[in-house]
């Protein structure tokens, strides 16, 4: 890339762009696995955050479509970005794992010694959890009440009676196993193997350049934080390695100068870039969305700086051109609407939105 951007944009613009992009204008009509595979991520630790980040990108969605996705195995569920849960596209989500395990955590002294579990033993341990799984998903309890059979790992009994949190994070990173069904109430845990639509975890070398690209393709025009925040702070790949990857990408990724800000974006995408028109779209999402997510609370373009605690504490964001106008909450059959913006408040645009927002969440 060379000093001086190639293009110049205006934020409206880039934002619109990343809009159409990210299926919120116009409103796309995509499966849920394809709109998670467009986000690259979305957060699961509320379930009916992530159905509803899904639900607004569609047209047409009836309710339990991304619990039925995972289901058929068309997206799987793991710990990933921030080491929180999050729903990933089985074809291609295995790219973001790879970057999280490479870390190596269960190589650590602190782990080896909490777990008595060795570097040398971690290929063994995963594979008695893979054979455990065989038969169908089991609860963390019940996973640990398998592994007990083996007299290596009976000292980890205790620990899957506490949940096991920890322990078995990198086993989903490692793409050994992911979350099922819930059973009564409880989490489950299932082999991503034999899921038919799961492509496994490629190499770092390879996983690493299709990551940039892929949050280029959702979140360009974007700076160089941005990038280091998606990949970097949420599945630690490491500065080094994100900017060594960035610069083999230098023949594809072009800098844009969008009103003095320096940002990447794919060159294949430059010309539907300066095709895309400034967007006055209102739309209402829920909270942690990946629109927020993404770039980050701390991108000031997407979230003014007074917004930013509200988008933390996970308040459902009104977009108006993709940027954090106000909040709102939802009272019963009331959608209530909170703008904080000194700008006008788009009336019209708030209802038309509220409108298909009660469609999604009356849908039953």
């Amino acid at each position: 890339m060379s000093a001086a951007a190639e293009v110049s944009v205006p934020w409206g613009q880039a934002l619109a762009w990343r809009l159409g992009r990210q299926l919120l204008d116009p409103v796309g009509s995509a499966s849920a696995a394809d709109v998670v595979r467009r986000l690259g991520a979305v957060p699961s630790m509320d379930e009916s955050l992530a159905e509803l980040a899904v639900r607004t990108r569609c047209t047409t969605s009836r309710p339990g479509e991304l619990a039925r996705a995972l289901t058929a195995g068309t997206v799987v569920k793991v710990f990933a970005f921030r080491g929180a849960v999050h729903y990933l596209s089985a074809e291609d989500g295995g790219m973001y794992l790879a970057l999280r395990a490479a870390g190596r955590q269960w190589e650590r002294t602190s782990w080896v010694e909490y777990y008595g579990l060795t570097p040398q033993a971690w290929p063994d341990f995963r594979a008695a959890v893979r054979e455990a799984l065989t038969d169908g998903p089991l609860t963390v309890g019940e996973l640990g009440e398998a592994l007990a059979a083996h007299p290596e790992y009976r000292h980890l009994v205790p620990v899957f009676e506490e949940g096991a949190g920890t322990l078995v994070k990198p086993l989903t990173w490692q793409g050994d196993m992911g979350f099922a069904a819930p059973r009564d109430g409880r989490a489950t845990f299932q082999r991503l193997d034999t899921n038919p639509h799961w492509r496994g975890i490629p190499l770092l070398e390879e996983a690493g350049p299709r990551a940039v690209e892929a949050y280029l393709e959702a979140y360009g025009p974007a700076t160089r934080d941005a990038l280091h925040h998606w990949l970097g702070d949420g599945l630690s790949a490491g500065t080094r390695r994100i900017d060594g990857w960035l610069a083999g990408l230098a023949d594809r990724v072009v800098e844009v100068d969008v009103e003095g800000t320096p940002a990447l974006l794919l060159r294949d995408d430059v010309d539907d870039l300066l095709a895309t028109e400034p967007s006055d779209a209102v739309r209402l999402l829920p909270g942690h969305d990946p629109w927020v997510m993404g770039p980050g609370t701390q991108d000031e373009h997407v979230v003014p700086a007074a917004r930013r605690e509200a988008m933390t504490r996970k308040a459902n964001p009104v977009l108006e051109g993709g940027v954090v106008r106000g909040t709102w909450t939802r009272r019963g059959d009331e959608v209530r609407v909170t703008w904080l913006d000194g700008r006008p408040r788009p009336v019209a645009a708030i209802a038309r939105e509220v409108e298909r927002l009660a469609g999604i969440l009356g849908d039953g």
